[in-house]
């Protein structure tokens, strides 16, 4: 019969002595330790060629969604995969990326409004505050939504938290401007 099992049946109090070993139970990560994001972010999309796309960071949603347009599903090398068009550009839809992927699966997702839609979900690297990890993303129409991508639970989990009323701890993108031209007759100097 062990020291322990004695001591917590007979009610008996205890302290510790150096001869004492004390077993500890193995914890999760310290959440304390995991870096800070806000409600919206930068990501990078390696896999797919987008260099930047604006994201909402969900906790409330379950898994991540991409705005796909294009859809079609193709064999390739006796496998299912899925080529797409996407506007990385929240707001415009002048510049377009088309890409593929490999199909994981269909997945029936509920939207904002609770329609139930089957959508195709591909495995894809994302780059957000400099780690680079795999998620599963699915695509779906989010013409009408606010922002092109939305980053779900199961991607952040145990990677970071979120601060809801921060934005852009991963830094702003930073947008190449053109230059003005200026007027004729002005010379450099000026």
């Amino acid at each position: 019969v062990s020291r322990c099992r004695l001591i917590c049946e007979n009610k008996i109090s205890w302290a510790p002595t150096e001869n004492d070993v004390i077993a500890v139970q193995p914890t999760e990560p310290n959440k304390k330790d995991l870096p800070l994001i806000g409600w919206r972010e930068w990501v990078k999309l390696p896999d797919l060629g987008c260099k930047g796309i604006k994201v909402k960071v969900d906790t409330g949603a379950r898994s991540s969604a991409i705005h796909a347009f294009n859809i079609q599903e193709v064999e390739k090398d006796g496998q299912a995969w899925v080529t797409f068009e996407i506007h990385p550009d929240q707001k415009s839809d002048k510049r377009v990326i088309s890409t593929q992927a490999k199909i994981l699966e269909y997945r029936e997702v509920r939207n904002s409004g609770g329609k139930a839609t089957l959508r195709p979900v591909i495995v894809t690297p994302v780059t957000m505050r400099g780690e680079t990890w795999l998620i599963e993303l699915t695509l779906a129409n989010r013409d009408d939504m606010g922002f092109r991508m939305l980053l779900g639970r199961q991607a952040i989990r145990d990677r970071f938290l979120v601060d809801s009323g921060g934005s852009y701890y991963g830094g702003k993108r930073r947008l190449k401007r053109r230059k003005k031209a200026k007027p004729k007759g002005q010379s450099p100097s000026n």
